[in-house]
């Protein structure tokens, strides 16, 4: 992992911008080496921070032909040409488009990545014709919902049966 200065750290003046601008996400394969590197990264880390135990293959799934075109599409964020995030999205015809699998490498959080990452994802939602997009998200990755209400998403009831999740959010995309 390319050595970055945690949040911590002291930053300088524009230094979470230099590396916001440094940061390159682009649509991966989800069965590429990066993009089964940070999947791999986003299970092992729910996997620590719970009790439940998370498995990928139940409840709400983004498995590779889910986030594939025309189905989906599937996003590596990189720093240096490292692989330090992901996140995909499922299109629906008629039907809000899903956010899935969005993970930021604990090294780099804290510096404005996740939400250049959502931001990414959420247009990709609304080029793909959604009006609304949902995600679901644990109560363990208590970063993800602060972010995802800083951003304009609000909690609405469960719209969906994911064991692993305990807030349901939405967002108006346009």
């Amino acid at each position: 992992m390319a050595q970055v200065s945690s949040p911590s750290d002291p930053v300088e003046v524009g230094g979470r911008e230099l590396i916001a601008a440094s940061v390159e996400i682009r649509p991966v394969d989800p069965e590429h080496p990066d993009g089964r590197h940070c999947l791999a990264e986003y299970v092992a880390e729910l996997n620590r921070r719970s009790t439940r135990g998370f498995d990928p293959s139940i409840g709400a799934t983004a498995l590779p032909q889910e986030v594939r075109p025309p189905a989906g599409q599937f996003f590596v964020a990189y720093l240096h040409g490292e692989a330090i995030g992901c996140g995909a999205v499922k299109h629906h015809a008629d039907s809000p488009a899903e956010i899935k699998r969005m993970w930021i490498s604990p090294e780099v959080r804290g510096l404005g990545l996740g939400r250049l990452l959502l931001k990414k994802l959420e247009a990709c939602a609304l080029s793909g014709g959604a009006r609304i997009a949902h995600i679901e998200t644990s109560a363990v990755l208590t970063e993800a919902p602060a972010l995802y209400r800083s951003t304009g998403w609000v909690e609405v009831p469960a719209f969906n049966s994911e064991p692993f999740a305990d807030h349901w959010l939405e967002k108006s995309l346009g």
